[in-house]
């Protein structure tokens, strides 16, 4: 069984993180981005699995409702019609390769999974979150030490680019070589 809530939906560069490892989940839980806002949860199975699975034998809030079931539709017919799949495997390059080139001489950890993105510093940063806020920038720390971006599939190439700029700015600012 694997979750997907935050990774799956091309957010990798893959449709489903998983691909990246070559396995085939017997169970795939899905939410978030499959409703791109509206809240939706899904429960893909398999297999043996998937016989479990009978009417009226499982339950959802959000389970069923036609207009989030319809909007869900309309998401991955965006995400195929405007290839955001195989545009999220060339911007997460675009953000490594920049992030690695404006940060050379900073102590990190850059790594890059299509747009699921983290820089882990040798300090903790939790500051840089209201720094980037300032300059209209969304982050977030985890683990006090790792700055963690998540733009959306849609991002253009000069957004990319103004991201890379701002953080890299802000990183060298508050932690110099």
């Amino acid at each position: 069984m694997l979750d997907e809530i935050q990774t799956g939906m091309g957010r990798t560069g893959e449709w489903f993180a998983y691909q990246h490892a070559g396995i085939l989940p017997d169970v795939l839980t899905l939410a978030k981005a499959l409703g791109n806002g509206v809240p939706i949860g899904a429960c893909l199975a398999r297999g043996k699995v998937a016989e479990i699975f009978q009417p009226g034998t499982h339950g959802s809030t959000f389970g069923g409702n036609p207009l989030v079931c319809r909007v869900a539709l309309a998401v991955i017919e965006t995400i195929e019609q405007n290839n955001l799949v195989q545009r999220t495997q060339a911007l997460g390059q675009r953000f490594h390769q920049g992030l690695t080139s404006a940060l050379k001489g900073i102590s990190c950890d850059i790594r890059v999974k299509g747009l699921m993105i983290g820089i882990e510093l040798d300090k903790p940063c939790r500051e840089l979150v209201n720094k980037a806020l300032e300059k209209q920038l969304l982050i977030n720390v985890t683990a006090e030490r790792v700055i963690r971006l998540l733009p959306p599939l849609i991002l253009s190439d000069a957004q990319a680019n103004d991201i890379i700029a701002t953080l890299s700015h802000l990183i060298r600012e508050n932690f110099p070589a």
